[in-house]
């Protein structure tokens, strides 16, 4: 795709698995080229990526409509390359904007409206895996991190007693994986995606976000419009699904990870809230209304 052409290329900033490149060409030749190269290290296997799925799931993602178009994969090179998307991504405190919420609620509706997924993701069955390799492998993990797999367990019996279908899911929403044009609003980054309970998209992004729970009760009626007590209590236990679950990654990736980042703190900030979730004089009643839906 490269090959014979003049190029320039930029670091783009984030990422905490991947290297992400912006590649320009700069000659007279075309098509002109303005890409996005994904380029990935470490054991993918270690955190249950599959490059391949993550690749067919990112054409899926751009023919709904929300995602950027495939433009080449590699796996012997562990690169993907996807067309550059205008706008700027988002950061945390961008939801507090009302219409920017709306435009983001739009497309993840679309997105999960779209073409079902390769494979399919449950945080339950994630947690049990990452906590199975964090024993296998002897790496440090909080030591009460455990005591709670009672309470665990009371979450996804609640969440299971009323099922919802599953849907197409990015299932990593963090404020940077969406690109704001101004009117529209696109999805990154398909690592972790896979089809899910919708639920878990919209309390996952409320998760990481750090949204308060007058921003959650936003965020969900942004999502389904009139939203029922069966809704808003699912995206609230997904919320702290996401935070005891993910937390786990990040104590995996600070014994595994090659990059200089304190993902130990990265994963104590999520089980610290997650500890505080399960302590909510609340959390029974959320359960039941789950439950009931």
């Amino acid at each position: 795709m490269l090959a014979g052409r003049s190029w320039s290329v930029d670091r783009l900033p984030g990422g905490l698995t991947n290297v992400n490149l912006r590649v320009t060409t700069d000659d007279d030749r075309d098509p002109a080229l303005d890409l996005v190269v994904r380029c990935s290290h470490g054991d993918p296997a270690l955190l249950g990526i599959d490059r391949d799925a993550e690749h067919r799931n990112t054409e899926t993602a751009a023919a709904t409509g929300v995602g950027a178009p495939v433009l080449e994969f590699r796996p012997d090179l562990g690169m993907l390359a996807i067309g550059y998307l205008p706008g700027r991504a988002l950061v945390d405190a961008d939801f507090t904007d009302a219409d920017l919420m709306g435009r983001a609620a739009r497309s993840v509706r679309t997105l999960h409206g779209g073409e079902r997924f390769t494979g399919d993701f449950n945080m339950f069955a994630r947690q049990a895996a990452y906590l199975a390799t964090i024993r296998e492998k002897g790496f440090r993990l909080p030591p009460d991190y455990e005591s709670y797999a009672d309470q665990w367990d009371d979450v996804r019996r609640a969440l299971a007693a009323s099922p919802r279908p599953s849907v197409p899911c990015n299932n990593d929403l963090l404020a940077a994986n969406f690109i704001d044009e101004g009117t529209r609003v696109w999805l990154i980054d398909y690592e972790y995606s896979g089809n899910n309970d919708a639920c878990f998209e919209l309390g996952n992004t409320a998760a990481e976000c750090g949204f308060t729970p007058e921003m959650t009760e936003a965020w969900t009626e942004a999502y389904f419009g009139t939203p029922t007590r069966a809704d808003l209590a699912r995206v609230r236990l997904q919320s702290l699904c996401s935070r005891y679950g993910w937390s786990l990654w990040g104590f995996i990736q600070a014994a595994a990870s090659p990059l200089d980042f304190d993902f130990w703190s990265w994963g104590l900030e999520r089980f610290d809230l997650a500890r505080a979730a399960f302590a909510d004089p609340g959390l029974p009643q959320l359960l039941e209304e789950a439950a009931g839906a």
